[in-house]
């Protein structure tokens, strides 16, 4: 175990006692920030896939239906300036964390760089050494292997997909939406329905377990993602509407999950915790497939899903908790974001604040119980880096409520132009000067471990053996073959995986072009799929290397090495007798000594 890993953990044995204590000494019917509920709230967080500020009907969208969702808003204190990252692994980081989503070591979706550094305390780490029940239910996206999964990160129930959407590389082979195999605990389990509706009916079972204790529900739907997915029956009116293609698929993925909501909400009102959960509804960037080339909805803003304009990242957070008297329908115009959420959290529900974390974001408590409350001004800053080491000024926004500075060069007054069309920098050269200092010294702070790799854990007790995808290598985007398709059409390329070998022993590797559940042939033709030519394999970890033959019929190439404990890289290639090459797209770990 990592010293990291190891302060993490003593940690959160320590405030899991100390918040024991607390709640021993704490008076009957005590909370924390309010006086109006009888005990610490439910929290349930709902936290969609590139669904935009404008995917809802609430907010301006004339033809998407989410009278769930609507009547929610309306019921709702909304924050009107919310900001999150332009895409979906660093808004979870940031979210889950409270900090800065490259401080914390995910700025990608893919080639490691979405994985949450192992020393970083979770939301639900928090919620549960407070005596929350916690679960997850959906998308994760911070890591498919120890110490990087969900259940090693503070969750006790966990039902998620692989990756960062049904049917990547990581996800359970074959996964296409509907019926679909998800990893229950850890396990692979067989569900029948569509994906949305497996995660909200999982929450509501949770829901229902835990009603008589507190309870950290988050429910992170893949959808609206790629691929668009859906039943006839939800994307069949909007097409009648006129919405063409991919968009009305994307409206309806929308408008199922705006059932489930619906379905949630009255589950609360059976069990009779409706009063006393607090609900927050959000998502994790801008529109993925919402506004193109003009069509569909944007609510006025400029970009989308990865872009530096507010269409990129300014998303919807609507938050709802009628016994506190966070209902009603209220604005709150005041510059937030995803990372203000955990420090908010903690003192919404009284919960121990960890001691040793210094949190990016600021507890919007103060905002919430009194929308009307004096907010200082403030300066934050969003990028999308997407590549293997961080670039300064790339795709990155500095805001107040006032300005947006994009890349460092473009400013915009967001009060008078909300599309962002004119670039003012010339007019106000000290605003840009101030803006650009904050970038500077954000970068400063941020920056301190850019050149250091999450690496992943071999051998652990925990996840023995461990599959490792071809989604985690380091290697440029164009090399990585993220999803099932890319499997089945034997894309080139390779990378290297950062790994750490837990303690001395004896080590098989596996390496396999097909999952394990498909165990096919190497040079095997799975359906949909291309036939590839290997004859020969090769393994590489640190200063290990070996090679060895394949023959037609095997399944996977074995290889069997003692290994001595610490950091390595692991790369391997499936060869051709002429001169091609590839990686082994899964590589199955054991410790067997």
């Amino acid at each position: 175990m990592s010293l990291a890993a190891a302060s993490r953990r003593e940690f959160i044995k320590v405030m899991s006692l100390g918040a024991a204590a607390a709640a021993c000494s704490r008076p009957a019917g005590a909370v924390g920030i309010t006086d109006g509920a009888a005990k610490r709230p439910n929290v349930i967080l709902v936290l969609t896939d590139d669904q935009g500020y404008g995917d809802l009907g609430c907010l301006g969208n004339p033809v998407i239906e989410t009278p769930h969702l609507d009547r929610m808003c309306a019921e709702s204190v909304r924050f009107t300036n919310f900001h999150v990252s332009p895409t979906c692994s660093p808004t979870r980081a940031a979210l889950m964390t409270g900090r800065d989503c490259n401080r914390v070591g995910v700025w990608h979706t893919v080639m490691g760089r979405s994985l949450l550094r192992e020393d970083e305390v979770t939301m639900a780490d928090v919620f549960s050494a407070n005596g929350y029940a916690t679960g997850i239910f959906g998308k994760w996206h911070l890591g498919d292997n120890y110490p990087y999964r969900p259940q090693d990160r503070g969750f006790q129930e966990t039902l998620t997909h692989g990756g960062g959407g049904v049917g990547q590389t990581p996800d359970f082979w074959g996964n296409d939406y509907f019926d679909d195999t998800y990893f229950h605990n850890g396990k692979p389990e067989r569900f029948t329905g569509y994906c949305t509706d497996v995660w909200f009916e999982g929450a509501r079972r949770f829901i229902e377990q835990h009603k008589n204790r507190p309870f950290f529900c988050y429910i992170a739907p893949n959808a609206p993602h790629s691929p668009y997915n859906v039943d006839p029956r939800y994307s069949r009116p909007y097409l009648e509407k006129g919405v063409e293609g991919d968009m009305a698929a994307f409206y309806g993925m929308i408008t199922n999950m705006d059932e489930n909501m619906g379905r949630l909400k009255r589950h609360l009102q059976t069990l009779g915790i409706e009063e006393n959960t607090l609900v927050i509804f959000m998502t994790d960037n801008g529109t993925a497939a919402g506004y193109r080339d003009g069509k569909g909805f944007n609510a006025g803003m400029k970009g989308v899903k990865g872009s530096a304009f507010d269409g990129g990242h300014r998303v919807p957070c609507f938050v709802r908790w009628p016994a506190a008297g966070l209902s009603g329908g209220t604005d709150i115009a005041a510059l937030a974001a995803h990372f203000d959420l955990m420090p908010t959290l903690i003192d919404l529900c009284a919960l121990k604040r960890p001691e040793n974390v210094r949190y990016d974001g600021a507890s919007l408590a103060p905002l919430l119980l009194e929308p009307s409350a004096v907010w200082p001004d403030r300066a934050l800053v969003v990028d999308s880096q997407r590549i293997e080491y961080p670039e300064k000024w790339r795709q990155c926004a500095v805001m107040t409520r006032r300005w947006r500075l994009i890349n460092g060069e473009q400013l915009f007054d967001i009060t008078a132009d909300p599309g962002q069309a004119e670039n003012i920098a010339g007019r106000h050269p000290a605003v840009v000067a101030t803006l650009r200092s904050v970038y500077e010294a954000w970068w400063t702070d941020v920056s301190e471990r850019f050149d250091a790799c999450c690496e992943t854990v071999l051998g652990a007790a925990r996840e023995n053996p461990a599959r490792l995808t071809a989604m985690d290598w380091h290697a440029p985007i164009e090399q990585i073959p993220w999803n099932q398709p890319h499997i089945l059409n034997g894309r080139g390329g390779n990378g290297e995986w950062a790994v750490r070998i837990a303690e001395d022993g004896m080590y098989r590797f596996a390496l396999r072009r097909w999952p394990e559940e498909v165990d096919a042939p190497i040079t095997g033709v799975v359906a949909g799929g291309k036939a590839v030519s290997v004859t020969r394999a090769r393994l590489k970890i640190g200063a290990v290397e070996l090679t060895r033959p394949v023959t037609p019929d095997a399944h996977a190439a074995v290889f069997e090495t003692p290994l001595r404990a610490g950091g390595a890289r692991l790369k391997t290639w499936f060869a051709d007798d002429r001169g091609g090459s590839r990686g082994a797209y899964y590589v199955y770990v054991t410790r067997l000594s």
